[in-house]
């Protein structure tokens, strides 16, 4: 597999930070893997590179606005911002390209991201997996933003993620706690109108041990794809699944797509 990262234009003076995984003679669609809130390329580790090898198909990874060599984002953020991500700027990257069929791979906010550009883009949608998916604000994920602002504090959280996010740590770290703890956004956020356009299968994942998320989640979005969907709550799994559980997400994720006839040349 060759690895190479790059810069893309999507227009309005927008470039986002790319990392490409590609094969000789790709064995499917590309996945393309959007990370989480306070996410980015480097911090999905080696997840994408498993996920790439084990499948036979090229991914793409990248740095939403904001995040790693990304441009800056609008601040504060709007309350559709995710919303934005998914039907606007995802699918203008894709344009740009020249993708044509996908696999979506979303964490987090990612994950809920994903959600919103599988209603969008229809046919070139091949499958959909999300891992600790939101569509709307409950009170685990405020519970566990409201603790994670006291770590930010007092512990070296802030140290650690500056890591990855330098200088932007800051302002990354309060647009989303800031946004997420508004009442306005709580009340406003319901992804539910995006999923009866998703056709594709569709894998809802979540850890049993989630802090971010309610299981009722997975069964919400299940219940508004319909029958292409089904949900998995991993056992001793917290918010991170592909992380805490690699290997085994990795064999999940392949035995999926190889079921649904999306990998070629797969006995």
């Amino acid at each position: 597999m060759q690895i190479r990262d790059t810069m893309v234009p999507v227009g309005d003076g927008v470039e986002l930070e790319v990392r490409r995984i590609q094969h000789k003679e790709p064995k499917g669609p590309v996945l393309v893997f959007l990370h989480e809130s306070l996410g980015s390329i480097a911090l999905w580790r080696k997840f994408p590179e498993k996920l790439a090898k084990a499948t036979g198909c090229d991914a793409l990874i990248y740095n939403r606005q904001g995040y790693g060599h990304s441009s800056d984002e609008e601040l504060p953020r709007p309350y559709d911002y995710l919303e934005v991500a998914g039907h606007r700027w995802l699918p203008r990257l894709l344009d740009k390209l020249a993708i044509q069929d996908i696999v979506l791979v979303g964490h987090s906010d990612g994950g809920s991201i994903a959600l919103v550009t599988a209603g969008t883009m229809g046919e070139r949608v091949k499958a959909l997996i999300t891992m600790a998916a939101h569509i709307y604000a409950d009170h685990l994920t405020l519970a566990g933003i409201e603790e994670m602002a006291v770590r930010y504090r007092e512990t070296d959280i802030r140290e650690r993620l500056a890591r990855y996010h330098g200088d932007r740590t800051d302002d990354l770290f309060n647009a989303w706690q800031t946004v997420w703890r508004d009442e306005g956004f709580q009340s406003a956020m319901d992804f539910r109108r995006w999923l009866a356009a998703i056709e594709c299968p569709a894998m809802i994942i979540q850890g049993e041990n989630d802090e971010y998320g309610v299981p009722e989640q997975v069964a919400d979005i299940v219940a508004g794809i319909g029958e292409s969907a089904h949900g998995v709550i991993l056992e001793d799994a917290g918010h991170s699944p592909h992380l805490e559980k690699q290997d085994q997400v990795v064999d999940l994720l392949y035995d999926f797509l190889r079921s649904e006839s999306v990998l070629k040349n797969c006995n």
